[in-house]
């Protein structure tokens, strides 16, 4: 069949991984924060009264990367947040990595200099059988996309 005829469905959200330092993390059950902002500066320009000039500004990182997993007896993410707490700051790259059905690599989201900021235990209740999330919340210096593999 040609390229040209294929059926070219969206990603599906809930495949994903996340890697930091290029090391697999455990499995998460959601992230959030992929996003990136360009401020914008109203200028207007004397003599001109049809329309005001909109100058782009810095890139902001409006939100900070959260991510959540089950509540494991391995945990790496621990005692990165532990060492967060000892003021012994340290910080990794890491990277959001959507694949496709077939568990290819199709989208990557890299993250530079990220470090745990906040720490969230499960909600813990008695009369559920709900897993144990977690929520970790990573400060970094910039995001990057990437399309394919690395």
């Amino acid at each position: 069949m040609p390229a040209s005829m294929r059926k070219n469905d969206p990603y599906l959200s809930f495949c994903f991984r996340v890697e930091i330092n290029r090391i697999l993390t455990g499995g998460f059950t959601e992230v959030s924060g992929l996003q990136v902002e360009v401020e914008v500066f109203d200028y207007r320009e004397g003599g001109v009264n049809e329309f005001i000039h909109k100058l782009a500004g810095p890139v902001r990182y409006q939100s900070n990367v959260t991510l959540k997993h089950g509540l494991m007896e391995a945990d790496q993410i621990w005692q990165w947040e532990q060492q967060m707490l000892d003021g012994k700051i340290e910080r990794h790259n890491m990277s959001i990595i959507l694949m496709d059905a077939a568990g290819r690599d199709k989208w990557r989201w890299e993250f530079k200099n990220a470090y745990p900021v906040r720490w969230s235990g499960p909600d813990l209740r008695a009369n559920t059988a709900e897993v144990a999330i977690v929520t970790l919340e990573l400060a970094h210096q910039g995001l990057k996309q990437n399309s394919g593999r690395r």
